[in-house]
């Protein structure tokens, strides 16, 4: 069986990586570069704790406040198109407390599997680091944390393990002494884990080189479509190349490939911005700062990443530095030791939203054609869970149970 994966990012590589567990022979295209999309410049952070649809009623407060201050970590742009127009609106129609735990029931097996689907990568000779470490979560005050262990106490009543603890603000610096005076209260939430996308995308890649398939950067495929007995995809340089399955895992430009499929799920690019700085206290662990919208993480050689915002834009464009500007503005009282004029690799990726805030995984509507995408912010942490479960939905014929409510064609 040979297998046809568009899209090297986190999830299409996974997608591959579990194929050749099944010995598929399998072949990868990239538009760009291995990991160029949302998958590089993210937070890094392997956290089913906070796997969760993004629409929830207090989005809808967010989303007011992004249309009167650009500096709102969630932008909006006043202009845009139809296509923006209606994922905002069902985006935001989803913002129920009814909707949020629907799609909690469906993000709950594949939160309980995902750790472990990290460590089967680790297992089948994937050479990068998965770092487990506790997550803390810091706060100005203990009214500010209310809301995070309201979130968590959602995701622990639908079912899902979590294991938390609260602390003051000198305990948070105990454990972070990078954290400044502004920080009152934390939140360390247990048993999570991080990577460092690069180096984790270029591993996973090499694996699955290893493994005897093709990875083909700068091959931007524009129609995927039946032909007889087999699938071909065709790219814009006039190459056409036939499988027999194919599995759409083109992140925010999932739309353009599978709409033809039957795939009316509307899939929007939600940018995320990232920068790295050196620190002289350097950080031990991942650091989320809600009241920043901010999310840090351990970098190596004394530096950290910073990642954050939620830009709703077309994918294609190009970085807008005041976004970076308003993170190092909300990042600067909150930590100490920063050295500005060290900042580099400001970055701007797309994160792929769906409306429901839920993956997309599954066959479409036509034989031999899959889809694998929508994660948003969780393409790190479930990654590789859907990779092996679509991977046996593609050779057994069978669909899992868990891929049920991810139906491509809801």
């Amino acid at each position: 069986m040979r297998v046809l994966v568009v899209g090297a990012g986190i999830v299409g590589l996974c997608c591959a990586w579990y194929l050749q567990e099944h010995s598929v022979d399998v072949a990868v295209l990239d538009r760009a570069r291995v990991g160029a999309g949302a998958s590089w410049g993210n937070a890094g952070y392997v956290s089913p704790a906070h796997a969760t649809p993004l629409p929830e009623p207090a989005m809808l407060r967010s989303g007011l406040r992004a249309l009167v201050d650009p500096r709102a970590p969630v932008a909006v742009p006043l202009r845009g198109d139809r296509a923006r127009a209606r994922f905002l609106v069902g985006l935001l129609r989803h913002c129920t407390d009814a909707r949020w735990h629907r799609s909690m029931r469906a993000y709950l097996p594949l939160n309980e599997s995902a750790l472990a689907a990290h460590q089967e990568l680790a297992d089948g000779g994937v050479r990068a680091r998965c770092v487990s470490a506790d997550m803390l979560v810091a706060f100005g005050s203990a009214r500010q944390a209310r809301g995070e262990l309201d979130e968590l106490s959602r995701v622990a009543a639908s079912g899902q393990r979590i294991d938390v603890d609260l602390l003051t603000g000198d305990q948070a610096r105990e454990l972070e002494p990078a954290l400044s005076s502004r920080i009152g209260c934390g939140v360390l939430v247990r048993g999570q884990c991080y990577i460092h996308p690069p180096d984790y995308l270029a591993a996973l890649a090499s694996a699955v080189r290893e493994r005897g398939a093709i990875i083909t950067e700068g091959a931007s495929v524009h129609t995927v479509r039946r032909v007889g007995d087999q699938v071909l995809a065709s790219t814009r340089a006039g190459e056409h190349i036939e499988a027999d399955a194919v599995v759409l895992a083109n992140g925010a430009w999932l739309g353009r490939l599978a709409a033809p499929h039957g795939v009316r799920m509307p899939v929007h690019a939600g940018r995320g911005y990232s920068f790295s700085l050196p620190t002289s206290a350097p950080l031990t662990r991942p650091v989320r700062l809600p009241s920043a919208r901010l999310a840090l993480t351990p970098y190596g050689e004394g530096r950290i990443r910073v990642a954050g915002m939620m830009e709703f834009a077309d994918p294609d464009e190009p970085l807008a530095p005041r976004r970076i500007r308003s993170m190092a503005e909300a990042l600067a009282p909150l930590l100490n030791g920063l050295d500005w004029a060290g900042r580099r690799q400001d970055w701007v990726g797309a994160r792929p939203l769906s409306t429901d805030g839920v993956p997309l995984v599954g066959r479409t509507a036509t034989r031999g054609v899959y889809v694998a995408g929508g994660h948003g912010m969780w393409g790190i942490t479930l990654g590789p869970v859907t990779g092996r479960l679509l991977a046996a939905s593609i050779v057994t014929g069978r669909t899992p149970p868990e891929l049920a409510p991810l139906n491509p064609l809801r």
